[in-house]
């Protein structure tokens, strides 16, 4: 027989010695033993799996943020050459493209196989263009003559959608997709329609600016305002160095629809003599103007005043020893690229710093210093979605960036490389595709797939220097009212949310759940504890979404009105409890044991309620006192010091090293001296002492309080700062009320568990009922208790309902408890709605569960590496 059998029968042989005599255990019996292991075992195993499975499913949904670019097909053709490229553009669909001369002539073609369509003459009345200006969407535009005039023209690709039995016949197949009838392109698309793109072209009469006979050398022009009243706007520089400001605003009477038109001008200072300009930007506002010299040197316009501009700033804008290539905004105007002969590319911000020395206060500051390109910069566009761009350097290489994230998404390379002037660079509308074409023909067609841009491991866990910003800053803002916004993805805000959410809800929980356990395991009689314990468990069952309500619509508003005495509740009701233990322990043993359950028990609501009461009455008078009679504008800084509260945050610091300096000191005799008294007596002498101190602690923390003033300290900033009215206070007492039954229940149940007999070995050696709690049960306890905070830890980081309606939902990072917050849970529950399917806010989400998931699991690994320590240590009892 082997060894594994004997031991097998050797257990079986074990099991019919435990059975009584003459018993077999039954068949059925085994058999459900059996079942259930191997259910249990099962199933143990599947919840595994299932866990590793979510974490795989998020961490799938993830993992596209970080993936980059990728380069679809690239397609390179020669078209008829054309002098003088000024301008290009193309559809939305990279399916028609167009190039326009300097002599009007407009030459269109197929984008995806190069096929010339018709042309087009503009009406330039026999001139050539000798600067010319345009928007971002490479639509509206304007053209500067020799002779000192300016035309503005639309030229745009449109497109309409016919129904398909609309098609002309007769049509040109271009390509498997896309026929033409030599001026437009049509395309059939879903829903038995058909797509038709076509050029628009427009071009206004001309308009004198200039002296006769004095050439237009730049113009900057812009579109802004609303659509009652659009406004547009262009500064332009002549031959003769004189730089002109125009802004025109229409009017549009909503009942008539007759538009009234308002135009002013203004002449720029004069820029030094011999300043030939190179590039010129003007804002929608009209309120900036930045002309670009050669040397790279850049003169900025105050112009909010319109009819007294001033020269505000001067400096030098590429490094040193490099000469200007391409001066450009992105898309909103606030960012300024300026790209250098030595493949250098920076982004400056117009910022308002302290010690600014300009005119106007602000100043343009180098926000970021992207990758060099191995060539000079000598053309670019940029995205009319968000914060990309692409830049072609004179070897050909045509990189795809993201300016706020700083990477480089696609590094492109024409097929044949040349370095001419005038080449024209578009970046396609959606942001799918590029094209490079040159006086000679020859275009270069990239098409590639960049879903996610704006995300890097920086920028979601690090700082990011967004527009308008005076320092890099970790930001969460997913959406906004205008088209101009610019998504912030750093997940930091939300996780620092998350941690205060949790902080200050345990902060409320953990001292009320775990006193009451051990009140109600070590002091109560067992039948008040069968009362409790099940009314405790049924607090968790209300559903969160309940309390949230309740605390965004009811208490969140009675804390905004009585914040002076809720802030004294949490003195007066510790208080309250004190002097009522003290009192207690005054009244002779036999009224004491005869009072003793039930009547002691209503004794502590009635003192808890008086508390109450007197914070409420004491309110006013604390506020007046305390924090100069409204505490709303002394937490803004409006009205006093940071002395009064920084004396209560100080207070029970100062009693505890106190008590520690007492017992250290004379707290040997005072117990030696105490045992020799009545109940009393040492009630009287214990309350006695307890004044003292409380005195006592009160100047020593008003004192160190004072103290901290004199050196320039203040809580006010910290955690304490401005009030609004769905803050983390509210927040921490109503989820610091949802825990305190996951708390109470375990650790409740971990103190009953500590075995009778040390109990009853400690109270024999002479301790007391509290000292026994303290040094012998809740030390051998310790391992439970600890899991149950952990518990309720785990609770806390997941809430979400009561964080999305009493938390303001604000991704702020300070730990104010005045303030709102956004934690991950709360921000899924909100975002997740308005996410597209795919998108990079889509998948943001699913990396912030992706944190959450990571957070709790190493929070309760850490928990549980804890909690053996703690049991190997019990278990030594």
């Amino acid at each position: 027989m082997s060894e594994t059998t004997a031991k097998q029968s050797g257990k079986r042989e074990g099991y019919k010695r435990l059975l009584p005599i003459g018993r077999t255990t039954r068949k059925s019996v085994l058999l459900a033993d059996r079942t259930a292991d191997v259910t249990i075992t099962v199933g143990g195993l599947l919840v595994i799996l299932a866990v590793f499975g979510i974490l795989a499913f998020l961490a799938k949904e993830a993992i596209p943020l970080f993936m980059g670019g990728e380069l679809k097909k690239q397609d390179t053709y020669v078209l008829q050459p054309m002098q003088d490229v000024i301008w290009s553009n193309a559809d939305e669909y990279q399916t028609m493209g167009l190039r326009i001369g300097s002599n009007g002539r407009v030459d269109s073609f197929h984008i995806n196989s190069g096929r010339p369509l018709s042309s087009l003459e503009l009406d330039f009345g026999g001139d050539t263009a000798t600067a010319v200006g345009a928007t971002n969407s490479r639509s509206d535009m304007m053209f500067g003559f020799a002779d000192g005039s300016v035309r503005f023209a639309h030229i745009a690709l449109e497109v309409q959608v016919l129904r398909a039995e609309d098609m002309p016949a007769g049509l040109t197949q271009l390509d498997e997709y896309d026929y033409t009838d030599g001026s437009a392109v049509y395309r059939r698309i879903p829903g038995n329609q058909i797509r038709r793109i076509f050029i628009d072209a427009k071009v206004m009469p001309p308009e004198q600016i200039a002296a006769e006979g004095v050439a237009i050398k730049a113009i900057g022009f812009a579109l802004g305002g609303t659509v009652e009243r659009p406004t547009r706007s262009y500064v332009s520089f002549d031959a003769e160095g004189i730089g002109r400001l125009t802004r025109s605003e229409t009017r549009v009477n909503l009942m008539t629809r007759q538009e009234t038109v308002t135009t002013r001008s203004s002449t720029l200072p004069p820029l030094p003599e011999g300043t030939k300009v190179a590039k010129v930007l003007l804002t929608a506002q009209a309120d900036q103007v930045y002309v670009g010299l050669a040397d790279g040197t850049v003169h900025r316009f105050d112009t909010r005043d319109f009819n007294k501009p001033v020269l505000a700033e001067t400096a030098r804008l590429t490094p040193d020893g490099a000469q200007l290539g391409v001066l450009g905004f992105l898309i909103g105007d606030q960012t300024i690229v300026v790209g250098g002969n030595d493949g250098s590319l920076r982004m400056y911000f117009r910022l308002q710093p302290e010690n600014a020395g300009t005119v106007d206060g602000y100043k343009m500051v180098l926000a970021r210093e992207l990758e060099r390109q191995p060539a000079g910069i000598v053309a670019y566009d940029v995205s009319q979605r968000r914060k990309s761009l692409v830049t072609l350097d004179a070897a050909g290489n045509l990189w795809f960036r993201h300016a706020t994230s700083e990477q480089v998404l696609l590094q492109l390379k024409q097929d044949k490389p040349l370095a001419e002037v005038g080449v024209q660079v578009m970046l396609m509308p959606r942001d799918d595709g590029a094209v490079a074409i040159t006086p000679a023909g020859l275009v270069d067609h990239w098409t590639f797939y960049v879903p996610h841009p704006e995300t890097t491991w920086r920028a979601i866990f690090g700082k990011s220097w967004y527009e308008g910003y005076q320092e890099p800053s970790y930001t969460w803002q997913s959406s906004s009212g205008t088209d101009l916004f610019e998504p912030k993805f750093s997940l930091v805000p939300l996780i620092f949310g998350t941690l205060k959410a949790t902080v200050y809800s345990l902060m409320f929980a953990v001292p009320i759940a775990l006193l009451a356990a051990i009140y109600t395991s070590e002091f109560v009689h067992r039948k008040v504890r069968a009362t409790v314990k099940p009314m405790m468990e049924m607090m968790e069952s209300l559903p969160t979404v309940v309390l949230g309500f309740i605390a965004a619509l009811i208490l969140a508003p009675i804390v905004e009105s009585w914040i002076a005495a809720v802030v004294l509740g949490f003195v007066a009701l510790p208080m309250g409890l004190m002097i009522a233990a003290y009192v207690w322990q005054m009244l002779p043993p036999a009224m004491a044991l005869k009072l003793n359950g039930i009547p002691k028990f209503s004794f502590m609501f009635v003192v808890i309620a008086l508390s109450v009461w007197v914070a409420a009455a004491l309110g006013p008078w604390f506020e007046q006192t305390f924090f100069y009679g409204d505490f709303k504008a002394w937490t803004n800084h409006d009205v006093g010091t940071g002395t009064p509260f920084m004396g209560l945050l100080l207070w029970p610091l100062s009693f505890v090293l106190l008590t520690m300096l007492f017992n250290r000191t004379v707290g040997t005799s005072y117990r030696l001296h105490v045992r020799g008294l009545s109940r009393q007596q040492a009630g009287v002498l214990d309350g006695a002492r307890w004044l003292v101190m409380i005195v006592l602690s009160i100047a020593l923390s008003f004192g160190l309080a004072m103290a901290l003033t004199a050196v320039g300290f203040d809580p006010r900033g910290g955690v304490v700062d401005t009030y609004v009215q769905r803050n983390a206070l509210v927040v921490g007492m109503v989820m610091g009320f949802a825990i305190i039954p996951n708390i109470y229940t375990l650790a409740e149940d971990a103190l009953n568990s500590v075995p009778a007999q040390l109990r009853a070995a400690s109270l024999a050696a002479g301790a007391t009922p509290w000292q026994t709690a303290m040094w012998v049960v809740l030390p051998t306890a310790m391992s439970g208790v600890f899991a149950a905070c952990m518990i309720g830890m785990g609770r806390a980081v997941g809430e979400t309902m009561i964080v999305v309606m009493a938390a303001g939902n604000t991704a702020l990072l300070d730990w104010n408890i005045f303030n709102g917050l956004r934690t991950l849970s709360a921000n899924i529950a909100v975002e997740l709605p308005e996410a597209v399917i795919g998108g990079t806010l889509y998948r943001m989400l699913f990396l912030a569960a992706l944190t959450l998931f990571i957070m709790t699991f190493v929070i309760n690994t850490v928990a549980e590496i804890i909690r053996q320590r703690f049991r190997k240590r019990a278990f030594q009892l």
